[in-house]
């Protein structure tokens, strides 16, 4: 897949053009969140908000997020960068993939699903437009998907190991009848995706706009801009933190099927330019559906590290420069597969 290239001389672009290009993109951001809003078929979608939709860079680096529940705040990046690792060159303007599976394809629970579209301009592939969505049926053992007692991840749902949905703009026609044939409410999950597919056409569009308007360097040279502009507000905020290392131990009571209590740890070291959250020592996966994955857990740290830096700036990649998450893998943050994953991100808190 070939990354975009940005042209070195930047200097003759004015502070002027250089803010309207980085609101612009927020904008866009905003305008999908509202398109979803809007023409989503679930009242968990255009009444509760549950979901979250965005630009990204052609490397996969969120750029501008619309976000209904801070619990998906970085989750599209991860979305994203799953899409590059698996198809590579293979992605054409029109693709649009889908995407929930927990272990590799930056999903959270399988109720979140994830749309994920390449954005070209003039053959160059430019950025991104993504949106996770809380589908209010993906099949499994449970109306609504929802389960307390499963013991692994077939019991739970359908499951999108990050396939193409849309190729060339055609929508794959046996893939929407798989999923007809396998969810409660067809309609309504058919319709939430619909509502996905038109958001991110409507960023397409806006981006390409931007390009038509100011020229594709600029625009680049913009979201760079965007970026270190998160990078150097949060910078600043984190250097009113003191310095130190903080450490936390909590409990999760049980795992729904009589285990339990499950250890929880958590070591914050604060420098002066690193915020570092190790959970090494926090328990291993369990037999019940409470296990995270890596995403929930980084996007459940990002939540608290925007919250207690700057939370007032849009959120991007930059702002989360500073940040290092540790953990190894297979603990019940960082599940590995057939583990049941929690039911929402409140499992994946940091205490």
């Amino acid at each position: 897949m070939a990354i975009a290239a940005k042209k070195t001389d930047v200097s003759k672009i004015d502070p002027f053009t250089l803010e309207i290009i980085k609101e612009s993109l927020i904008a866009v951001g905003d305008e999908m969140f509202i398109t979803m809003q809007r023409t989503s078929m679930s009242t968990i979608i255009y009444e509760v908000l549950d979901f979250a939709s965005g630009l990204l860079d052609a490397n996969g680096d969120l750029i501008t997020q619309g976000n209904g529940v801070a619990g998906f705040l970085g989750t599209l990046t991860h979305a994203a960068k799953s899409v590059i690792e698996k198809f590579g060159n293979d992605l054409h303007p029109g693709d649009i993939i889908i995407t929930n599976d927990p272990y590799s394809g930056g999903g959270t629970h399988l109720s979140d699903v994830s749309l994920v579209m390449p954005i070209y301009y003039k053959g160059q592939l430019v950025a991104f437009a993504a949106n996770k969505a809380h589908w209010t049926e993906v099949g499994g053992i449970a109306p609504g998907s929802w389960t307390t007692d499963s013991t692994d991840i077939w019991q739970e749902g359908l499951q999108f190991p990050c396939i193409k949905l849309y190729i060339k703009s055609e929508i794959v026609p046996g893939l929407v009848e798989l999923i007809r044939a396998n969810v409660r409410t067809p309609d309504m999950s058919i319709g939430d995706m619909s509502a996905q597919a038109a958001s991110l056409r409507v960023a397409e569009r806006r981006f390409t706009d931007l390009c038509e308007r100011y020229g594709v360097e600029t625009v680049l040279h913009g979201i760079d801009s965007l970026l270190d502009y998160g990078e150097a507000m949060t910078r600043q905020a984190l250097a009113k933190i003191p310095k130190g290392v903080y450490e936390a131990v909590d409990y999760i009571d049980d795992d729904g099927i009589g285990n339990g209590p499950f250890e929880m740890r958590v070591k914050v070291t604060v420098t002066e330019d690193r915020f570092i959250c190790d959970f090494t020592g926090s328990s291993p996966q369990v037999p019940g559906p409470i296990n995270a994955g890596r995403t929930g857990l980084e996007s459940a740290v990002r939540v608290i590290f925007k919250a207690i830096t700057d939370p007032a700036i849009p959120a991007n990649d930059g702002c989360f420069r500073p940040l290092e998450v540790v953990c190894p893998d297979g603990l019940v943050i960082t599940a590995k597969r057939p583990a049941p994953r929690k039911r929402g991100r409140e499992a994946s808190r940091a205490p």
